[in-house]
Formats: C-alpha cells, sequence, structure tokens
C-alpha cells in the first residue's frame, strides 16, 4: 500500500492490513482495517505532556504550600492557615490526574477495548467538585467573617504570603491550562481553573489584611462573597468542555474537518456520515465513504486505509479512526439498514411457504 503525501510528518502510522470484520458479499462491500497503534508516537507525547504538566504542578504548588505554612506558624492568621489548605488541596488533585494519564499509557484489553481515556474525563469530574467545594467554603467563611469578625495580626506578611500564594496557583492555573489545551485534555484544563480559584482565595487574604491596615474589617468578608461568585463563574467555564466529552459531544468543526479530509481522496466518491467523540484527550472517529462499484475489495482497502492515514495526519488530537467503505450505489447507514429489513422480509417469506 502506497500512501502519496505531501511535506514530512512529525509522527508514526503502523497499519494492519487484515480486515476487522471485513467481507465479501453481493454488493463488494469492505470494512477497513484497524490499525495496530494509531498516532502511537502523537498520543504517547500528549500523555507524557499531561503527565510532566502534573509533576510540576505538583511541585510549584507544594512548595507554595510549604512556605505559607511556615508564615502560619509566625503569624497565627487562621485565614492563611485556611488559604494553605487549600492549596495543599490544589495540588493532591495532581494525583488522580498524574493515574489518568498513566492508566492511558496502557494499551486496550479484552475488557476496556476502547483503552483508559474514560479516567481522564472522571477525573474532570473530580476536579469540578473540588471547585465547587471551593466555593461553597469560600463563602461560608466570608459570611461567617460578616457576621463574626476576626482580628488579623502581622498584616504586612499576611499580603506578602497571600501574594506569594496568588503568584504560585496562577502560574500552576496558566501552566496547566496551557497544555490542557495543547492536548486536548478537559481534565487538565478544569485543574488550571481550580488552581485559578484557589489563587483568588490568596487574593482574599490579601483583601482581609489591606482591609486591617486601612481600619475597615468589612473589607474581608466583602471581598470573599466576591470571589466565591467568581469561583462560581469559573466553575461553569470548567465544567461545559468536561460534560461535553462526557456525553460524547464534539465541537462540528472537527466533523466537517473530518468529511472534508476524506472526500479529497479522489477515489472517495462522497461521505455518507461521520461519528466523532472524545475519549480523555484523544478523538475517535467513524467514518463511512463511498468508492466506485466496480472496485474490488483490496482496491477499496486501500483507499480506506489512505483516507485513515490522511485523517490522522490532518485532524488534531485524532487517536483512532475506522473507516467504512461502501460502493456508491449503496452508501451510507439507511441503505444497510434497508437491506438488513428486506433480507428478514424474504426469509419470513420463504419460511411461511
Amino acid at each position: 500500500m502506497a500512501d502519496d503525501h505531501n511535506g514530512a510528518h512529525d509522527h508514526e502510522h503502523s497499519h494492519d492490513d487484515s480486515h476487522d470484520g471485513g467481507h465479501d458479499d453481493d454488493h463488494g462491500h469492505g470494512h477497513t482495517h484497524r490499525t495496530v497503534d494509531p498516532t502511537l508516537f502523537k498520543s504517547l507525547a500528549a500523555t507524557d505532556l499531561g503527565i510532566r504538566a502534573v509533576k510540576w504542578s505538583l511541585v510549584v504548588l507544594g512548595l507554595t504550600a510549604v512556605f505559607q505554612l511556615a508564615i502560619v506558624f509566625v503569624s497565627g492568621s487562621v485565614a492563611l492557615l485556611s488559604d494553605t489548605v487549600h492549596n495543599f488541596g490544589d495540588a493532591s488533585t495532581a494525583i488522580p490526574l498524574w493515574i489518568a494519564f498513566s492508566l492511558m499509557r496502557r494499551k486496550p484489553g479484552s475488557r476496556f477495548t476502547y483503552g483508559y481515556g474514560r479516567v481522564e474525563d472522571l477525573a474532570g469530574l473530580v476536579v469540578l467538585l473540588l471547585i465547587l467545594i471551593s466555593a461553597i467554603i469560600a463563602a461560608y467563611t466570608s459570611i461567617d467573617r460578616l457576621i463574626n469578625p476576626r482580628d488579623i495580626a502581622y498584616p504586612w506578611i499576611l499580603i506578602g504570603a497571600g501574594l506569594i500564594g496568588f503568584a504560585g496557583n496562577e502560574a500552576v492555573a496558566i501552566f496547566r491550562i496551557r497544555v490542557g489545551r495543547r492536548i486536548g485534555s478537559t481534565a487538565l484544563v478544569a485543574d488550571g481553573y481550580h488552581a485559578r480559584t484557589d489563587g483568588l482565595t490568596s487574593l482574599g487574604v490579601v483583601a482581609a489584611a489591606i482591609g486591617v491596615l486601612a481600619g475597615f474589617q468589612m473589607l474581608d468578608p466583602i471581598v470573599g462573597i466576591v470571589i466565591s461568585l467568581m469561583i462560581l463563574r469559573l466553575l461553569v467555564t470548567a465544567a461545559k468542555p468536561v460534560f461535553t466529552h462526557l456525553l460524547d459531544g464534539i465541537d462540528p468543526e472537527t466533523v466537517e474537518q473530518i468529511r472534508k479530509t476524506a472526500v479529497q481522496n479522489p477515489d472517495v466518491v462522497g461521505v455518507s456520515d461521520v461519528r466523532a467523540r472524545w475519549s480523555g484527550h484523544e478523538v475517535y472517529a467513524d467514518v463511512s465513504i463511498s468508492v466506485r462499484s466496480d472496485l474490488g475489495v483490496a482496491v477499496g482497502h486501500g483507499v480506506a486505509a489512505a483516507v485513515e492515514h490522511s485523517l490522522m495526519d490532518a485532524i488534531p488530537h485524532l487517536g483512532r479512526a475506522m473507516v467504512h467503505v461502501d460502493p456508491e450505489t449503496s452508501p451510507g447507514h439507511s441503505f444497510h439498514h434497508q437491506e438488513a429489513h428486506e433480507l428478514e422480509a424474504d426469509k419470513a417469506t420463504a419460511h411461511s411457504h
């Protein structure tokens, strides 16, 4: 099988020329092969990048929390202690993400035939839950301080500690969100927003200290309530892509790009059906193409392999592509449903005689 591609490729493809459930029938249908390790290099590189982002996030947030904890012992600040606990909690969210990315390196088995990408989506749900908990804690603390004001010692030290906490969390947030969007991981992006929520909590500590210096104690709970609302807004922003992935949703632009890429092959007469979904940070696609009816099974198989190869090159985050081949006289699933119905009717008629 020879594929003619222009330009250099930054990853490898390995094709298995055996048919996966393929058959020879009166219509000349050919179900395409399943690749052995589709875009293996690209997939592993994305997973490794995700693991690296999780590791560095854990280090940065861990150091930030330890530094703040030392200041807690010096100042005795309850506000800073709460912020420090938040930072330790944010650092701990790296653990389920680390587990998810590690599982994605495992090959599909007889039970989990599509691999372990859904574990990453579940980790995204855990992160969303932690963001919600952060919003609830921030709101509860703010209301409590509004009802029961507290004296704050060492305000200048708290301002410095709060700013360091904000800087550490925001740096991790930017890093996680950037890497998450690059590799297509909504869980990592959501965890980036989680770090940003803890950064906002650190700003609450700064606001409390500034309120003490300005003689306006109510600034602390007022800012805390505002921060709680901002965290809820971040939660909505982070939740949309996570739930879209869980519900097998995908942006229409990707579906259209798959269709346009497939039809660019000169042997493809048309594309009758395109379906795609996310699994972790990979996209899985099923494409039905039509070819000339006079093409043999082997030639149709070659066309399918070429289409698959071009899809792997053109579609970002594509992990697997299954290409189904139909003759142009009977394209798409609608024909197969009708054909199966007519076959069952013929059988029923034959048995009735």
